[in-house]
């Protein structure tokens, strides 16, 4: 089996050399790159798994990486800065980051969060043989396929990361249930986000705005707990 490839992008050659250290351990083959523009163009030719991703970063920086990176490919990305702001997070989510660290951090807590990341995505990939539609939902409008992890609206593929898919699948394959933000990062993001409850907020806002109003159904606030999904 080929091992999974880790692209480090970070311009403190200490810091990406350390965790690229941690990752060969772990049997991952990664790249570790010091700029922004030599990220953008050696993603193309490296097709990594996963993208490790410094947002302080000389020329371009990483949100503006990101931005790249999501035009063409829907690879996993968690961002890495000294920012701690909510601000500079929710500007990593929205703009299709996957996860979000904060330095100074463990190179153990960075593997486990792109071991994490990975675990979420790998199913999209594991065969192509096919597999039975009863991972489908079909609303009025809306069609989510987890076999080939796609969205429809009103006939039309909705560009939606891994993450964004996976919450709307488990929300509307459970209608009317509500569900605490703690919840929903245990199941959805599968690791302890410390409180860190916002990444749930960023990415079901998103996807409020990809999927417009419907009079049949919606992603409902239960104002004080969480969320639903509400089929009228």
């Amino acid at each position: 089996m080929a091992k999974q490839k880790i692209m480090i992008v970070d311009d403190d050659t200490n810091i990406s050399e350390l965790i690229s250290i941690y990752l060969n351990k772990e049997c991952y083959d990664t790249l570790c790159v010091e700029d922004g523009e030599s990220a953008v163009s050696s993603f193309a030719e490296y097709q990594p798994d996963l993208v490790l991703l410094d947002i302080m970063l000389p020329g371009m920086d990483g949100y503006n990486v990101c931005k790249e990176i999501r035009k063409t490919s829907q690879v996993p990305i968690i961002m890495v800065s000294a920012k701690g702001e909510t601000f500079d997070k929710v500007l990593g989510l929205e703009l299709g980051a996957d996860d979000y660290i904060i330095k100074p951090f463990e190179s153990k807590e960075v593997v486990a969060r792109i071991k994490a990341v990975l675990r979420r995505t790998q199913s999209n990939s594991v065969s192509s043989a096919p597999v039975e539609s009863s991972k489908e939902i079909k609303l009025p409008d809306l069609l989510i396929n987890m076999n080939n992890y796609t969205v429809s609206y009103k006939g039309e593929i909705i560009d939606m990361p891994p993450k964004e898919i996976e919450l709307l699948y488990f929300l509307a394959s459970h209608p009317d249930k509500v569900f605490t933000r703690e919840q929903l990062l245990e199941k959805i993001w599968d690791y302890d986000y410390s409180g860190e409850t916002r990444t749930v907020d960023v990415h079901v806002k998103r996807i409020r705005e990809k999927l417009g109003e419907n009079a049949a159904w919606e992603i409902a606030t239960v104002w004080g707990i969480g969320y639903k999904f509400h089929i009228a």
